[in-house]
């Protein structure tokens, strides 16, 4: 499993998102708010700070133990994903759709998970087979359908989203973009994958 202080560095941020992303008042439509695309608060931006350091520090490991921990992908998502989440945290802008796709990280734990279990020669176990089903539906839930509803709210949103800086404009299209080409290829590895499981374990 994921080291402690990883581990509550990831379980703090996906906290964080969740609380902003559906139940802080932050981000709601309310008019008398102001933009959207431009609401931040000194918690908001701390929350950042925390996500940029987790992706510095396992962009080093990453490169660091290059490539038995992941190849030029993960290292592009880290990158990515890092600069992105800076921005963010510095101009202010764009922090409700930053804290949407910071969700897509409660995927973590599982694929850590389905690491350990692979390296303990586990692959035939029942533990593999929930580690994937789990993987799976979290995989659907945080990087598929969420992706889409922040594409949505992009949508409803563009009369705001266009004020925005051209960097963080273009940050609000590209990352999300790339990411998400990215989470449908891994997830259609991810359906092959449980698929064959599946038929192993009949």
């Amino acid at each position: 499993m994921l080291a402690l202080q990883k581990s509550n560095e990831l379980s703090g941020t996906v906290a964080l998102s969740l609380h902003f992303v559906f139940w802080s008042d932050l981000f709601s439509d309310q008019p008398h708010a102001g933009l959207v695309t431009f609401r931040s608060s000194p918690l908001s931006v701390f929350g950042l700070g925390v996500s940029v350091g987790y992706f510095c520090a396992d962009l080093g490991m990453l490169l660091w133990l290059y490539p038995s921990l992941g190849g030029m992908e993960y290292v592009f998502h880290h990158s990515l994903s890092g600069i992105a989440v800076a921005y963010s945290m510095f101009s202010g802008e764009g922090q409700l759709y930053t804290y949407m796709i910071l969700i897509s990280e409660i995927t973590t734990p599982e694929i850590n998970m389905r690491w350990y279990l692979d390296t303990a020669g586990m692959k035939r176990s029942s533990a593999y087979l929930i580690n994937g089903i789990v993987i799976f539906l979290s995989w659907l839930a945080a990087r598929i359908l969420l992706f889409g509803y922040m594409f949505y709210h992009v949508y409803l949103h563009y009369d705001q989203v266009i004020q925005m800086h051209t960097f963080g404009y273009l940050l609000v299209f590209v990352v999300p973009s790339v990411l998400a080409i990215m989470n449908l290829m891994w997830f259609g590895k991810i359906i092959k994958g449980l698929i064959k499981q599946l038929a192993k374990m009949q």
